[in-house]
């Protein structure tokens, strides 16, 4: 029999992974990991570790019903302490990850690629001293640290979770520290600490027509979510509307070539110096059956949502993540 990932997500934003063995419940394969998340009675009587399952199947196990009614295992709850996974599971667990006594995993990378890809663009590779250590669920980010200085900054991943290597698209400010940093000092063969995975903009599972919406770097968590829809059997119709200020932002084009002729039912289209909303047509809602991924600066978000608004459609789910400039010119938040 095989054993399965599950990702524990926490209302922080922390994410966790832990392995199943075979018959082995989520709340026993935590506990051997030494993450404590909520439990009392350990038999499905008290309701305690109910959460709620956003991906994967599973045997939900022997309960109460005041521990968890039809309704809520109807919408996807389980309990952990009983439910024992039938595939690699996203769960969400309803503490956060300090009181489950675990924190992010701290890593360390040597970088081995810095591609200039526009004039405000760079694409940092990175080789992990162990790739095995390291998981994440596509659209999530990493805290990664500036070298040569206290600070941080977060950046989404842009390539998929199986893969060897990690990759990031940062957006190059005037004065951020980042930026200064691979503008004058980085070299191929830098190393380079991050801790993570983080964040709650990640693809789930495609159960209706998709529809994501880029701004600018906001491009990155998009195509980690593509590349893990390279290795799924066709589903439902997933379209990208990826917008950028000029026509040397838009990078990465040959990429989303590649991924439509390979992800069946996936188109895209892009725009310069205009919203991504005057892309949007109303077959891209399909009368709001429909899953919303948005990326990009909050005025970005917040117009989208202003167009459902005004539009009259409210999707069935809407994912968002904002970044906004610091003071010192970097971009912060995901996907910068």
């Amino acid at each position: 029999m095989s054993s399965y990932q599950v990702a524990l997500a926490f209302e922080d934003g922390i994410t966790r992974f832990v392995t199943c063995g075979p018959d082995e419940t989520v709340a026993d394969a935590s506990y051997k990991a030494r993450i404590n998340i909520p439990l009392d009675c350990r038999d499905g009587a008290c309701g305690t570790c109910k959460s709620r399952c956003e991906s994967g199947s599973y045997d939900g196990g022997d309960y109460i019903e005041e521990a968890l009614t039809d309704e809520e295992a109807a919408q996807g709850y389980a309990l952990p302490c009983r439910m024992t996974p039938r595939s690699d599971l996203v769960l969400r667990i309803p503490t956060t990850s300090d009181a489950a006594k675990t924190a992010a995993v701290r890593h360390q990378a040597t970088l081995v690629g810095l591609e200039r890809l526009s004039g405000t663009t760079v694409a940092c590779t990175l080789e992990l001293d162990d790739r095995d250590a390291l998981a994440f669920l596509p659209g999530q980010y990493v805290n990664v640290a500036v070298p040569g200085t206290d600070v941080t900054r977060s950046y989404s991943f842009s390539n998929g979770p199986a893969e060897g290597l990690v990759s990031f698209l940062v957006r190059l400010t005037e004065d951020g520290a980042m930026s200064s940093y691979l503008r004058d000092r980085a070299r191929v063969g830098a190393r380079v600490d991050f801790t993570g995975p983080m964040g709650s903009f990640y693809l789930r599972e495609l159960t209706r027509p998709t529809l994501l919406l880029a701004g600018g770097t906001g491009l990155a968590p998009m195509l980690s979510m593509l590349e893990k829809l390279t290795t799924q059997p066709p589903g439902h119709p997933v379209h990208l509307i990826y917008g950028v200020s000029s026509d040397e932002d838009l990078v990465r084009l040959e990429t989303l070539a590649d991924y439509a002729a390979v992800i069946p039912g996936f188109t895209y289209d892009t725009c310069v110096k205009e919203y991504v909303t005057e892309r949007l047509e109303p077959e891209h809602l399909h009368d709001g059956d429909v899953d919303v991924y948005v990326c990009g600066p909050p005025p970005m978000v917040e117009g989208v949502r202003e167009h459902f608004r005004r539009q009259g459609v409210t999707p069935a789910n809407v994912h968002h993540e904002k970044f906004a400039p610091t003071g010192a010119g970097d971009l912060v938040g995901a996907a910068r």
